[in-house]
């Protein structure tokens, strides 16, 4: 398993951006430990409602804060009060913000050093996003819309953790460039075209192209706009009778494995969906997890690519990797990168881009 160093992407050790931590469903007033970013953390649902994510190992004797079932604090209910959280061992209570604003046996203001790492969340679409970033910046992009989501005529995602995969998440963005896998792996045919757009914080891919069982040779090519924003966030636009709206998320666990989870938005006829609708829609929730799960297999079984072996026919992977690095290097250097790559690619190859055209 190879790691951030070995790709030789930057001083930091994760990426910056905004990543999914939980789905809405899974986060309550009962706090759970979860692992990212190479730290313990613990996410928890306040009586306002509202999700924090915040460091899990009380300042004070080292008790993680979630992982209790037997103390009294927790028996008692006392565990989350408001939008605090209380250590299940000696009570010490912990705002939002992380700072201890309770001790409840000392009359004496607890310490200044008694405060705990907070992440900035956001709760959009069924899913919780957590901004990290190694410097302790503000976000400077915002956590996409997901417009078609609680939308007339379309089925809500039933986001699907696929689990951890032991692969860096550069393995996983190098898929954006990767025109060459896409008919031995996921069965285009008669491609029509191929292109990459870097723009600033977001990367492109554009797919014009058949499928051998879901469009036949010669069929109308489907037309799929896949798109990054920043390193974790993918969504896919899929045109067709029934449109779809695809998430593919991933959150960095340790440094070289990632958490994955799956959505699809779909488009039916009618303007509230009824249960023959969200049938259909289940349906092509699992057709498309399964062509996700094509991907997966490949990145859990394959070593590390440190520097692809790249030919004519491949795309940008060079492109995509200075892109990628804008995240793992200070904020201030972001525009260095981005300078680097942005504008369109396109991958020769293809019905509209053939090799003729090559000098």
């Amino acid at each position: 398993m190879a790691t951030t160093a070995d790709y030789g992407l930057g001083e930091f050790t994760f990426p910056r951006g905004w990543f999914m931590v939980a789905t809405s469903q899974e986060v309550t007033t009962d706090p759970v430990g979860v692992r990212y970013f190479g730290e313990e953390l613990v996410l928890y649902r306040g009586h306002s409602g509202r999700v924090f994510l915040i460091e899990a190992f009380c300042p004070h004797m080292g008790t993680h804060l979630a992982k209790n079932t037997t103390s009294y604090v927790v028996k008692d209910k006392e565990h989350v009060e408001g939008d605090n959280i209380r250590c299940p061992y000696h009570g010490w209570r912990f705002g939002p913000d992380g700072r201890c604003n309770d001790i409840p046996y000392s009359p004496s203001p607890p310490p200044k050093a008694a405060c705990l790492k907070s992440f900035k969340v956001v709760e959009r679409a069924g899913a919780i996003w957590a901004w990290y970033d190694a410097e302790g910046g503000e976000p400077d992009y915002d956590v996409p819309p997901f417009e078609p989501y609680d939308a007339p005529n379309w089925v809500n995602w039933n986001i699907e953790c696929l689990g951890v995969l032991n692969s860096h998440p550069q393995e996983v963005v190098d898929n954006m460039t990767d025109k060459g896998h896409l008919e031995p792996v996921h069965g285009s045919i008669d491609m029509v075209s191929f292109e990459n757009e870097f723009d600033g914080h977001v990367c492109r891919q554009i797919l014009a192209a058949g499928h051998k069982t879901l469009a036949g040779s010669g069929a109308e090519p489907m037309t799929n706009d896949t798109w990054y924003t920043g390193p974790g966030i993918l969504q896919s636009v899929m045109i067709g009778e029934y449109p779809s709206h695809m998430l593919i998320a991933h959150t960095p666990v340790d440094d070289g494995s990632v958490k994955v989870w799956y959505g699809l938005l779909v488009k039916v006829k009618n303007e509230k969906p009824t249960g023959s609708d969200m049938a259909l829609a289940k349906a092509y929730e699992v057709a498309g997890v399964d062509a996700f799960a094509q991907d997966f297999e490949i990145w859990a079984n394959k070593r590390p690519c440190i520097n692809p072996m790249m030919v004519r026919g491949d795309g940008p992977f060079d492109k995509l990797r200075i892109w990628y690095k804008q995240f793992y290097n200070a904020r201030a250097r972001a525009g260095e990168f981005q300078a680097r790559v942005n504008g369109k690619y396109t991958t020769r190859g293809t019905s509209t881009a053939p090799w003729d055209a090559v000098a």
